[in-house]
């Protein structure tokens, strides 16, 4: 509810988001790889993204539509230093700035200090100011709109200057009070800041700064309240620029109908994906079971040598950090199973001590997905600071600290998990990929699938990443999944051996 007496609800509110900066975010995270792997056979045989990119007119604006609806913490965010940007030129283009703002303030502080006052300056930021106010109101809005009007009325301001007669604390004040209004709960204590300067020219600079950041606040607001309503739009939107594309080259989609077979190979043979031998039976190869699983495999893709299948290309960089996060979980995961399995029952619900070692390893850990990082190191170094971290909790709730020989164990253990494997190790990544794979199927329902054992510990991150992950794979197969039906029915129905068909 608005503040000011006011019965007109803030989330009543929209703006456009500014454009040109999501356009700015989506491009630095919409991937363009080269697709170097074509077979020398038939050079033309594959296309590349550049190619389908080209292809597809207003593709800015499909990009944008798409990192909305896969990303839900998706925001807009006040202007910084410019990724990848020489720091140098990035600092001098911010001197440039400073020193123009500088010399406009201090232009208008000379003017108010004229006998009489110069109000030019003063009634453009008025005029500015009221442009601001009114953009963030909806038609609904009408008495706060009449209100703008009737205080910031730039006739009646412009008379008031010319007689000698204007006030322009009083009108800083109301302005202050209408952004009070206005504003996110989160820049009430802007607006409080923004009662105490009691200097005119300071207290002008300060209201363009507060409201620069309502701008933000009111962008990611209509982002909010869009994405309802684009779902729909922008899946059609996406699957009508590819038809285009498909239509225009025939063979678009080899590389997700080589993905999908793959995938329905890997399900014939258990283990052939890297999954655990130990499962029984394949699972029934339904087309929503394949293309679960063929998802799944996504997430442990060979990105140097494997080309990404087409119709998931525009998130490859997002598939990229989600098989890091999984990695790192699995990872941590392993790690914390063996210091309770080794340490046993003393250390058993002993008050922060998880989130300390999670912590400790983490930090470690941090590095793991970059060219310098050296597992072998980082697990033996990991190794010992656990063996510090356990023996002086131990101590300090009266157990005997770590034996020789059991720190030798643990330590042993940690570093043994460098290798792919080891039974710890792979027993927690098929507890981990099992998990995501149900959440794919639990995706339509409320409650999420239970938590494998083992993996409490992570339980927070892991859900997290199952939501993101489970948000992308059902927004891809409401664009693609024309094309899936078509591929997976073409798969399963030829080729298939009795015992399948069955």
């Amino acid at each position: 509810m608005p503040k000011e007496g006011d019965n007109e609800s803030k989330e009543e509110r929209t703006q456009d988001a500014p454009e040109e900066t999501v356009r700015k975010r989506v491009r630095a995270n919409t991937p363009s790889p080269h697709r170097g792997n074509t077979p020398q056979a038939s050079p033309s045989r594959f296309v590349s993204v550049e190619e389908l990119m080209e292809t597809a007119k207003g593709v800015t604006n499909m990009a944008l539509a798409h990192e909305i609806m896969v990303n839900d913490a998706f925001q807009v965010k006040p202007a910084e230093l410019p990724e990848g940007s020489p720091v140098a030129l990035y600092s001098l283009e911010r001197k440039v700035k400073e020193i123009v703002h500088k010399a406009f303030w201090d232009c208008l502080e000379a003017q108010l200090k004229e006998n009489p006052p110069t109000y030019e300056h003063s009634i453009k930021l008025l005029a500015e100011i009221k442009e601001t106010l009114l953009s963030f109101l909806l038609p609904g809005h009408g008495r706060l709109r009449s209100r703008i009007d009737e205080v910031l009325d730039l006739p009646l301001i412009q008379q008031q200057a010319e007689n000698g007669a204007l006030d322009i604390s009083q009108l800083s004040h109301f302005i202050v009070g209408m952004m009070g209004s206005l504003c996110a709960p989160c820049r009430d204590e802007d607006i409080d800041k923004l009662k105490q300067i009691t200097d005119i020219v300071p207290l002008l600079k300060a209201i363009f700064s507060v409201l620069d950041l309502m701008k933000v606040d009111m962008a990611n607001f209509a982002l909010t309240s869009i994405r309802p309503h684009l779902m729909q739009q922008s899946v059609e939107f996406e699957r009508s620029k590819f038809q285009e594309f498909l239509e225009k080259h025939p063979n678009a989609l080899d590389y997700t109908e080589k993905w999908l077979e793959d995938t329905v190979r890997c399900l014939r043979e258990p283990g052939a994906d890297g999954s655990s031998a130990a499962t029984s039976d394949p699972p029934l190869l339904l087309p929503v079971n394949v293309h679960n699983h063929a998802y799944l495999r996504l997430l442990r893709w060979d990105h140097t040598s494997d080309p990404f299948p087409e119709t998931v290309l525009m998130d490859q960089v997002r598939f990229q950090e989600m098989h890091h996060e999984a990695e790192q979980l699995v990872l941590l995961s392993s790690v914390l199973l063996i210091v309770y399995t080794t340490t046993g029952e003393a250390i058993s619900g002993l008050p922060g001590l998880m989130e300390t070692l999670k912590s400790t390893v983490n930090v470690l850990l941090a590095d793991m997905h970059t060219p310098s990082f050296s597992a072998q190191e980082a697990l033996a170094t990991i190794g010992e600071k656990l063996c510090v971290v356990l023996s002086q909790c131990l101590s300090q709730h009266g157990y005997s600290p770590l034996s020789a020989d059991r720190k030798s164990t643990l330590r042993g253990q940690i570093s043994a998990t460098i290798q792919p494997d080891n039974t710890i190790r792979k027993l927690i990544e098929s507890r981990v990929q099992n998990y995501l794979l149900a959440s794919l199927e639990f995706s339509q329902h409320k409650t999420p699938p239970p938590l494998p054992g083992g993996l409490a510990p992570v339980s927070r991150e892991l859900k997290e990443l199952a939501v993101r992950f489970s948000r992308l794979i059902n927004f891809n197969k409401l664009v693609f999944s024309p094309f899936y039906q078509k591929i997976l029915h073409k798969i399963l129905t030829t080729g298939e051996s009795p015992s399948t068909e069955t």
